[in-house]
């Protein structure tokens, strides 16, 4: 995989860059709440620019059906982008058509330019071949080379991330070239203690990262929404909280293979649970108790992991040397739920392993938690793409880049 820097050492000066970023930022009335995944593409963007580059940055943003819609306009993205360079940045309100080639057109050497939601086009996310290489054509031709730097998209099999590359000389940005080599001190030569904690909603998302991990952690740590199958598994009643029954089965399979294997494999001892969800938009004090793991009352469910289990899960992380952690312990948006997730967090800071925040709603509460940010070894910005890649998936985004 051949890396910017080979790029720039090359010579860009004058030459159309196209960046496949991932500035797929989270927006509340238009307004950007968590400008992490712009703030982690300046580094490429910056580095093309002050070489010469005429630099088109290219995104998604949600999920529009495949037409262009105002809710998921990357006009919020362009401005920040802006802000953060400290130099304007044109913005085409389109993809491919008249409005993206005026604004290439328009660069001069150094300047940038940001193309409206790649989403807006069906051809990027289309299953169909033919389609998806007709718009990445399209997009060729605003352009002379590509960087891919959206490391938040390489599982997926776009036009942007996986047709395009294939149609110019292509090279890895910054950001994927760090993301990629932190996950390979994750899966190769690992320093020990190596632990996991997972947290999150849904357990069926965890299944196949689980799967993989059982051979290589020394220890996993189960928290949110996910942890009351694990409970659910054990023969504990777990009254309304959230369950998948249907995955009882792999989960028991799971810990009898844990056990076997020797790996270490913590669920909480206890949970605060409330009669009903809280209210996130007013962040309204909330009615909850304190009960150990194996006594949820009917008609609660659980919110959070306790402080036992804080205090836990904490010792478990103080020795290790490696940690990857994807996934809220609790409701963390809401603070009476949020102690779980600081407690995590602080663990890491504490650690003197190397840290690894595996990006989704994880970096999300870093940063809502006003953690600093350099106090973790890395924070990714693709929750989904880190699972995948620790699953042992090849990433279409990253197989297109390699020659």
């Amino acid at each position: 995989m051949k890396t910017i820097d080979e790029l720039l050492a090359d010579g860009v000066s004058g030459k159309r860059v196209f960046v496949r970023a991932d500035l797929n930022v989270p927006l509340a009335d238009g307004t950007i709440t968590d400008d992490g995944r712009i703030r982690a593409v300046l580094p490429t963007v910056k580095a093309l620019a002050e070489a010469g580059a005429k630099v088109i940055v290219a995104s998604h943003l949600g999920r529009p059906k495949g037409a262009p819609d105002p809710a998921f306009s990357l006009l919020p993205a362009a401005e920040r982008l802006g802000e953060l360079l400290g130099a304007p940045v044109a913005f085409a309100q389109d993809t491919v058509g008249p409005a993206a080639h005026d604004a290439v057109d328009g660069l001069q050497p150094g300047q940038v330019a940001v193309i409206e939601n790649l989403r807006f086009n069906p051809g990027e996310t289309s299953k169909d071949d033919a389609e998806r290489g007709e718009f990445a054509d399209r997009l060729a031709a605003l352009a002379d080379v590509y960087v891919g730097d959206g490391f938040g998209a390489v599982h997926r099999k776009h036009a942007s991330v996986y047709d395009l590359p294939a149609r110019l000389p292509h090279y890895a940005g910054h950001l994927i070239a760090t993301e990629v080599g932190v996950l390979k001190r994750l899966t190769e030569d690992v320093e020990r203690p190596y632990v996991v904690a997972l947290g999150g909603s849904k357990v069926s998302d965890k299944l196949a990262v689980i799967d993989q991990l059982l051979g290589k952690a020394d220890r996993l740590l189960i928290g949110g929404g996910m942890l009351f199958t694990f409970l659910k598994a054990r023969g504990y009643e777990v009254g309304s909280s959230l369950l998948q029954e249907d995955q009882i089965p792999a989960v028991t399979e799971y810990m009898e293979r844990a056990e076997k294997l020797g790996v270490e494999l913590l669920l909480p001892v206890d949970v605060l649970v409330s009669a009903e969800f809280p209210d996130l938009k007013t962040k309204a004090p909330s009615q909850y108790e304190t009960v150990d793991a194996d006594k949820i009352p009917a008609g609660r469910l659980g919110l959070d992991i306790g402080p036992k289990t804080r205090a836990l899960y904490a010792s478990r992380l103080a020795d290790a040397r490696t940690v990857f952690w994807n996934g809220p312990m609790g409701v963390f948006e809401h603070p009476d739920y949020a102690e779980g997730t600081k407690a995590v967090a602080q663990a890491l800071v504490d650690s003197n392993g190397f840290t690894v925040v595996g990006g989704g709603d994880s970096a999300a509460a870093v940063r809502t938690l006003g953690f600093d940010e350099n106090a973790f070894g890395h924070i990714s910005t693709g929750g989904g793409a880190s699972l995948e890649y620790l699953e042992g998936k090849t990433l279409p985004g990253l197989a297109a880049l390699e020659d």
